[in-house]
């Protein structure tokens, strides 16, 4: 039996998806659960988050098709659960890599790549960010964090630039996690890949097409699925994850200043704004067996973005603290399996703000302007506007 320690009521001490029925907690004899479809959640989703973690902690949300659970220690045990999986390879977000190819991914990762990504990354946040120091005023979302990640992971790879376009349009249109459901990514790859495996330099490309996992090297599907994990990773979410980044430190000066002044608070800012503001507010999983009162084929929505601000878990939590000790985020999973997107997510949001600041030290809010989240599953300010000098 799976237990669920967050799937407690009031005074019920623990239980599990075996004993919570739909809609147990229900507060009184009020009509039919709330929903994730209701028109006022997409605007504001917090105050349905608060209500399904004190009254629905596993409730099914017909008008959605799916189970839902809202409370941080739920989600993550869910998250964790081999009955629940990913589904089929085709849209799943970038980080969600599973089973072998998450494996593959962290032996194929060590050595030489995150320095070679890094540096893909560190001069793409450049030259993007130096565009923008002579502008008074820019939206960050439309002309850095829009391009900020297919840009730094082409570079990284070491593509030529003018196909940044093409693998942008790519990232927006279909580019899964393994890379190869994408029709035209194989085709693309394959001329680049017979080169560096004749003439290997120092960029990305040429370290996977060299590295050995078990001492032999990756075949060409191996290679392009990591590529295609990188590239699929430089596209709506790594963007959404910048912008909710950016748009917390701007809204925080103080803590701006201090990340600015000391460079090394960067990682922790990060993980402290994917913990208030997730890329992804809604994970799905199915289930592969029944679990608990979760019946097999189900579908199970797990919410990011309600555990994130479960006031079980952190304290004071809708406040954004870049100094938080333990953020404990879930947006790219939950465990010790390392996958490139993650990587390229984070490298992007530290190079990216080092580069901004660097280029406009001043950048600030436009007067007047404060930023809108918008989308249910995906979540994040459709704009921000800032003063640049």
């Amino acid at each position: 039996m799976l237990c669920l320690p967050g799937f407690a009521g009031p005074s019920t001490g623990r239980t599990s998806l075996a004993t919570v029925s739909p809609g147990a907690l229900r507060p009184g004899p009020a009509g039919p659960p709330p929903s994730l479809l209701d028109p006022a959640v997409e605007r504001d989703p917090y105050p349905l988050y608060r209500t399904l973690r004190e009254h629905f902690p596993l409730v099914y949300d017909a008008p959605f098709g799916a189970w839902l659970v809202s409370r941080y220690a739920d989600v993550r045990t869910a998250i964790e659960d081999p009955r629940l999986v990913a589904p089929p390879p085709g849209r799943t977000p970038a980080h969600q890599v599973d089973g072998p190819h998450r494996a593959l991914a962290s032996a194929a990762f060590r050595g030489p790549a995150p320095a070679a990504l890094a540096a893909g990354v560190e001069r793409t946040a450049y030259v993007l960010a130096r565009r923008l120091a002579g502008r008074r005023e820019a939206d960050l979302v439309a002309e850095f964090c829009h391009w900020l990640p297919a840009a730094a992971a082409v570079a990284a790879l070491g593509l030529p630039y003018e196909d940044t376009a093409r693998v942008h349009a790519w990232c927006r249109t279909g580019l899964d996690h393994l890379g190869g459901h994408h029709p035209e990514l194989d085709a693309f790859l394959r001329p680049y890949l017979a080169r560096r495996r004749a003439h290997p330099g120092t960029d990305l490309l040429s370290v996977l097409c060299t590295a050995r996992v078990d001492g032999r090297p990756l075949p060409d599907e191996a290679v392009t699925g990591l590529a295609g994990t990188l590239l699929g990773a430089g596209g709506d979410t790594t963007a959404r994850a910048l912008a909710s980044f950016l748009a917390n430190l701007l809204d925080h000066p103080a803590q701006l200043a201090a990340v600015r002044a000391r460079p090394e608070l960067a990682s922790g800012a990060w993980a402290e704004s994917l913990r208030r503001d997730p890329p992804l507010h809604v994970v799905l999983r199915r289930a592969a067996e029944p679990v608990g009162a979760v019946p097999a084929g189900a579908t199970v929505a797990c919410l990011l973005g309600a555990a994130g601000r479960d006031p079980a878990r952190f304290a004071d939590p809708d406040r954004y603290d870049a100094f938080r000790t333990d953020p404990g985020h879930l947006a790219y999973g939950s465990g010790h399996h390392s996958c490139p997107g993650t990587l390229l997510a984070r490298l992007t949001a530290e190079h990216g703000l080092n580069a901004l600041l660097a280029a406009a030290p001043d950048l600030r809010w436009a007067p007047g302007f404060r930023p809108t989240g918008e989308g249910l599953v995906s979540r994040s300010p459709r704009a921000l506007l800032v003063r640049c000098r």
